[in-house]
């Protein structure tokens, strides 16, 4: 696999990116927030999503696309940072901006700062820092809510268990 030159912040090649490529490329504390994103997306959507490596030609580079039915997020690998690309349609839009002043990092930056496309707007988000993976997963679930929690191992489940109430047939009434 061969890296763009210094010029170029793509990573670029014939082949998509082994793991110790993407590690030198985007740096060892990237790589870290790179990983627990993936392992999130994992947890909370468990079974829904292939991860898929996608190469946008000399200009673009590599990128790992999260996809279902519609684009849920894609992980963007540039020299010494992680860009994560969300496309909020016009409904999540309007959900993102209930929950900006919720958001700690830069994030409430970038929203502002991202361009409007046909298909929505489409929001760049270093995340340069820890703070930023909380605010990524509230944007996130806006495009897909998590499934809910599973209980941990060895836990009590409580269920209810609906039926119908008996009738004795002495209260019934005789006929």
């Amino acid at each position: 696999m061969s890296e763009t030159s210094h010029a170029s912040l793509r990573l670029t090649g014939d082949r998509p990116p082994d793991r110790t490529t993407l590690a030198r490329w985007i740096g060892a504390v990237n790589h870290r927030r790179w990983l627990e994103l993936m392992q999130l997306i994992a947890t909370r959507h468990p079974g829904v999503f292939t991860p898929e490596w996608l190469y946008g030609g000399a200009r673009h580079g590599w990128s790992l696309r999260y996809k279902r039915s519609r684009s849920f997020c894609t992980f963007v690998p540039e020299k010494g940072r992680f860009l994560l690309l969300i496309v909020l349609g016009k409904a999540e839009q309007a959900q993102a901006r209930a929950v900006l002043p919720q958001l700690k990092s830069h994030a409430r930056a970038d929203y502002a700062a991202a361009t409007f496309y046909p298909d929505g707007k489409w929001l760049l988000i270093d995340v340069d820092h820890d703070d930023v993976l909380a605010d990524v997963l509230r944007l996130l679930a806006i495009k897909r809510r998590p499934k809910p929690a599973a209980a941990p191992p060895g836990a009590t489940v409580l269920r209810r268990r609906h039926t119908a109430p008996s009738v004795r047939p002495e209260a019934r009434g005789s006929p």
